[in-house]
């Protein structure tokens, strides 16, 4: 990938991710977050396992950490549904991967997404995370769950969360920080690399950058 659409695809979204990691990974929820929808306990439950495994002692040892991480990976990939993501993401493009395309691009998302929220570990200062309030659609399969994360400093950071059924449970297709959409934001940038590459190409890239921020967070 090229420095130009490195920058493209991976630097706007570097304050989102820290924001969603500190959610989804270290952040205390009150103890009110209990109630409420299926979908909203289903998240506050995915919370509160990644908790246990981030206060590990041994989390914070390098020698320890990979059996942890692979724990910590697996509550992630239960809660976040990549290939909805991977769909959302690519939008009309997706019908011209290939089934072996989609697989690919499905995995190499998922590792770049998940190593991103590893490497913003350090400097965790014991954020706060509310739930505020929910709502569904009209048939109850869609749920927009808002939360609010407060800063050391004092300022107040929306984080919204899309759920969706499947498979008999309750999984994220989309965030939304500040407003602004995580799949709305990639698939800006993964349609300009589709305008004149091919799904080959996108997935290419999308890999190595993923093997970059992977090893850049393995060297912490």
């Amino acid at each position: 990938m090229s420095e130009c659409a490195s920058q493209r695809t991976i630097g706007p979204l570097r304050f989102f991710l820290a924001c969603l990691m500190a959610v989804l990974l270290f952040c205390p929820v009150r103890a009110d977050a209990a109630s409420g929808s299926e979908a909203r306990q289903t998240l506050q439950l995915s919370v509160s396992r990644i908790l246990s495994l981030i206060k590990n002692p041994d989390y914070v040892n390098p020698a320890t950490r990979e059996p942890l991480r692979m724990q910590i990976e697996d509550e992630v990939y239960h809660i976040f549904d990549f290939g909805e993501f991977s769909a959302r993401t690519v939008g009309q493009g997706w019908k011209t991967f290939t089934s072996s395309q989609k697989q690919q691009f499905v995995d190499a998302f998922a590792e770049l997404l998940f190593s991103t929220y590893l490497s913003q570990i350090d400097g965790y200062n014991g954020e706060e995370v509310f739930f505020t309030s929910e709502r569904s659609n009209e048939s109850g399969t869609r749920f927009d769950i808002a939360t609010e994360l407060t800063m050391q400093d004092g300022r107040v950071i929306p984080i919204n969360y899309r759920l969706m059924p499947k498979n008999g449970s309750w999984v994220v297709y989309d965030v939304f920080v500040e407003g602004v959409s995580l799949v709305r934001n990639y698939r800006t940038q993964f349609q300009q690399i589709l305008s004149s590459s091919s799904p080959d190409e996108l997935i290419k890239q999308v890999k190595k950058k993923a093997r970059e921020v992977r090893g850049n967070a393995s060297a912490k």
